[in-house]
């Protein structure tokens, strides 16, 4: 990786919502984006707006079920980022945000279903 897709990894990762996006699909594999929605309790452009600057930077892939799109960790980079991924989950155990979007996770069930 140079310098310029290294600088573009972290700017892509200085949003705090991303961060919560990865740390989501970090922890459930795949998410529906209305999955996401409900965890976060964000507004659906909030949601897909970051999911898409994520998508941009080939963070994360989407697939598209139906009327349903369902979001991962792009495997690629699953594997070339592991120590990135990895500080990203361990951190995110310890915070309370993320804390409250599993649990609101875990509240609303599967939307899509």
């Amino acid at each position: 990786m140079n310098t310029h897709e290294l600088a573009s990894l972290f700017k892509a990762l200085s949003e705090p919502v991303r961060v919560r996006l990865v740390a989501l699909l970090l922890q459930r594999d795949e998410l529906c984006v209305c999955d996401l929605i409900d965890a976060m309790a964000l507004s659906q452009s909030v949601v897909s707006r970051h999911l898409a600057y994520l998508r941009n930077h080939a963070l994360v892939i989407a697939s598209r079920r139906g009327v349903w799109m369902y979001y991962q960790i792009n495997p690629e980079t699953r594997a070339s980022l592991s120590p990135l991924w990895s500080l990203i989950s361990t951190n995110a155990a310890l915070s309370k945000e993320l804390a409250e979007d599993l649990q609101r996770l875990d509240n609303e069930g599967v939307c899509c279903d």
